[in-house]
C-alpha cells in the first residue's frame, strides 16, 4: 500500500476556489510549456525578467522623444505667434484657458451621474461663455474706448456691458437652481462650486494676462520666459547638487534646485529684459491690433526703460569718492520679477500636484503629446501672469489721460449739447492753432446743432 504524498498541491478551478492561498504552479498557465518546446527562460537564452526593463526602457525613450519633439513645436508656435503680432498672442490665452478649463471641469465629473443630469455640462459651458464675454469686454472698453464709444451699434452694449454681463449670469443661476433633481443634489452643488473655482483660477488670472499683453510684450513674455527658464534651471540644479525634499506634494523637488534656480533666474532676468528694452515692439502698449514684429510699435517709451544714473556715498571713514553708475530702473524690476517667478510660482504647480492627487491622477488631460494636459504646463504661469499684472499697475505704469478716457468723460457725463459745446470749443482750438483751416472751421460749424436759447 503506498503513503500519501505531503506537501502536494492540487489544481483547483477557477480562482474563487483558492481562497486566498498562493496559486500553484499547475494551475499558472504562464508556467506551463508545451511538450518538446522550451521553456520561458529557455528561449533566446533570456528570462522574463530581462525582457521587462528592455521594454520599460524603450518606453521612456519613446516618450522623451515625444516630449522633446512637442516641446520644439510649442517653442516654435509662440514665438511664430508673439513676432506675427499680438491679437495672435491674445487667440493662444484664449484657447489654453478654454482648454485648460475644460481639462480641470472633466477631474471631477462623474460621468454615470452626468448622463442623468444632460444640462450639468451644458451650465458648465455656459458660465465658460457668460465670464469670458464680461472679462473681454472689460478689456477692450478699456483699451478701446476710442472705437467702441464712437461705434452707435457698440455704445448700448459698452456703456451697459456690466448690467448685462450680470444678467448673463443671473439666467445660469436661475437655470442652475430650476435644473436640481432630488437624489442628486450633493453632486449638482459640487459641480456647481468646482465650476466656479475653475473659472477663478484659470480664467479670471487669464484676463489679467491678456491685459498685460494690451500694456505691452514685455509684460507677457518675460513672466512667461522666467517661469519656464526657472523650471529648467531647478531641475538642473536638483539632479547636479539636490539632497534636501523641499515639498511632499513633488518629491523629485529639492531645496538646493529651488535655491540654485532662484539665482540663475534672476542672472537671467538681467540679460532678458537689457534685450527687450531696446525694441519698441515689446516695450509700447498696443495702439493697434494688425502689428507685427515689421511693422513695430511707436510709443514714448515708459521712464523705467530709460536709464537713469545713480550715486553711492561710501562710508566717510573709507575716504572714498561717489560711486556713480547708470541702470535702466527695470533692471531693479526684474528682481522683484525673478523672485516671485523662483519662490512663489512654483507654488502654483504644488497646487496642480496637490489636486492632481487628491483625484488619484497623473495629468490633467493629453491635450499635448508627451507632456499631459495644457494645465500640467501652465499651472505656474497663471499666477505668475497675475502678478506681473498687478505690479506692474502698482508701481511701473503712468497713468495720463487718454483720448479714449476723455471720450468716454464726454459720453458718460455730458448731455449732448455739452458734447456739441466740447466740439465745438475744440474746433475753434484747433483753427487757432493752425491745425484747421478757416473754411474747414466755418463749414464744421455748419453741420453741428444750433445752440439753443
Amino acid at each position: 500500500m503506498t503513503k500519501p504524498r505531503r506537501n502536494v498541491q492540487f489544481q483547483h478551478r477557477g480562482s474563487n476556489g483558492h481562497h486566498g492561498r498562493r496559486p500553484s504552479v499547475s494551475g499558472s498557465s504562464e508556467g506551463v510549456s508545451e511538450p518538446g518546446s522550451p521553456g520561458p527562460k529557455a528561449m533566446n537564452g533570456t528570462s522574463e525578467k530581462d525582457s521587462t526593463p528592455q521594454s520599460e526602457y524603450e518606453k521612456k525613450k519613446q516618450t522623451f522623444i515625444t516630449r522633446t519633439i512637442w516641446s520644439f513645436v510649442m517653442i516654435f508656435g509662440f514665438f511664430l505667434a508673439m513676432f506675427a503680432g499680438h491679437i495672435y498672442i491674445i487667440g493662444i490665452v484664449t484657447a489654453i484657458q478654454i482648454v485648460s478649463f475644460k481639462e480641470v471641469i472633466a477631474i471631477a465629473n462623474v460621468p454615470s451621474r452626468a448622463k442623468n443630469l444632460p444640462f450639468t455640462r451644458s451650465l458648465n459651458w455656459y458660465f465658460l461663455g457668460t465670464t469670458m464675454y464680461f472679462l473681454y469686454g472689460e478689456s477692450v472698453i478699456y483699451y478701446f474706448k476710442h472705437i467702441v464709444l464712437v461705434d452707435r451699434v457698440l455704445l448700448p452694449f459698452a456703456t451697459h456691458h456690466r448690467f448685462i454681463s450680470f444678467m448673463l449670469y443671473v439666467i445660469g443661476f436661475v437655470f442652475f437652481v430650476g435644473s436640481l433633481q432630488k437624489g442628486h443634489y450633493r453632486f449638482q452643488f459640487t459641480q456647481f462650486a468646482w465650476t466656479h473655482m475653475a473659472l477663478y483660477l484659470i480664467n479670471v488670472q487669464a484676463h489679467f494676462i491678456m491685459n498685460s499683453i494690451f500694456e505691452g510684450m514685455i509684460w507677457f513674455f518675460l513672466p512667461a520666459s522666467l517661469v519656464i527658464t526657472n523650471d529648467i534651471f531647478a531641475y538642473v540644479c536638483g539632479i547636479t547638487f539636490g539632497r534636501t525634499q523641499l515639498i511632499k506634494l513633488s518629491p523629485k523637488k529639492t531645496v538646493e534646485g529651488f535655491v540654485g534656480a532662484w539665482v540663475l533666474t534672476i542672472i537671467f532676468g538681467f540679460g532678458m529684459t537689457n534685450v527687450l528694452m531696446r525694441y519698441k515692439y515689446f516695450i509700447c502698449p498696443v495702439n493697434d491690433l494688425g502689428a507685427n514684429i515689421f511693422t513695430g510699435l511707436q510709443c514714448t517709451p515708459n521712464p523705467v526703460f530709460l536709464s537713469q544714473t545713480y550715486t553711492i556715498q561710501p562710508p566717510l571713514l573709507l575716504h572714498q569718492p561717489p560711486f556713480t553708475f547708470s541702470i535702466a530702473p527695470m533692471q531693479f524690476h526684474i528682481l522683484v520679477f525673478a523672485t516671485f517667478a523662483s519662490l512663489i510660482a512654483p507654488f502654483g504647480g504644488f497646487f496642480a500636484s496637490g489636486l492632481k492627487r487628491t483625484f488619484k491622477v497623473k495629468d490633467f488631460g493629453e491635450s499635448i503629446p508627451g507632456h499631459g494636459g495644457i494645465t500640467d504646463r501652465m499651472d505656474c504661469q497663471f499666477i505668475m501672469g497675475f502678478f506681473a499684472f498687478m505690479y506692474y499697475q502698482s508701481f511701473i505704469a503712468v497713468y495720463k489721460t487718454s483720448v479714449g478716457g476723455v471720450i468716454e468723460m464726454a459720453v458718460q457725463g455730458l448731455s449732448v449739447e455739452e458734447q456739441v459745446e466740447v466740439v465745438r470749443g475744440l474746433g475753434k482750438y484747433l483753427a487757432g492753432q493752425g491745425v484747421l483751416a478757416d473754411k474747414a472751421l466755418r463749414c464744421f460749424e455748419e453741420g453741428l446743432p444750433r445752440r439753443r436759447r
